[in-house]
């Protein structure tokens, strides 16, 4: 058996296709969210970033939104949470006084395709952070114009 490549023909590992399995999350049970799973899932043209957030991959993004250390920290989380898997947050202080940190206002905004619930544990998340790392929310109220 000639186990040799024939002369005279290229071959390269990167010509070859191998069909590569992305695991996307587990719809939620029928009739208990609105998120629009199913139908995001059948639409070829929206945006299926966010199908790739699987349950594992949601609590390891919880834990790192709970880590954050600065304000710059949480910036990049922000950003690389919209390049990887679309989602949008907004993070102002509140109309009102602020005195902790729930009165941050934390917002993500709703997308075909993101669980309510998620939606309200990358809050709460984040929020956690802030009591924990209280230099985060202070440099936010500065970046708001509360400290001059």
């Amino acid at each position: 058996m000639n186990l040799h490549r024939p002369t005279g023909v290229a071959f390269s590992w990167a010509s070859m296709s191998f069909p590569v399995q992305i695991p996307i999350r587990v719809p939620c049970p029928a009739g208990a969210c609105i998120c629009g799973h199913e139908a995001l899932r059948a639409d070829s043209m929206g945006d299926q970033r966010i199908l790739r957030l699987t349950r594992e991959e949601e609590k390891r993004l919880l834990q790192r939104l709970e880590r954050v250390t600065s304000l710059q920290d949480l910036r990049h989380v922000e950003r690389r949470m919209y390049e990887q898997l679309g989602i949008r947050l907004r993070i102002e202080p509140g109309a009102s006084e602020v005195r902790t940190v729930r009165g941050i206002q934390i917002e993500v905004l709703p997308m075909r395709g993101l669980c309510r619930k998620t939606r309200q544990a990358v809050a709460a998340a984040i929020r956690r952070g802030m009591e924990r790392t209280p230099d985060v929310a202070f440099a936010l109220l500065d970046e708001a114009g509360l400290f001059g």
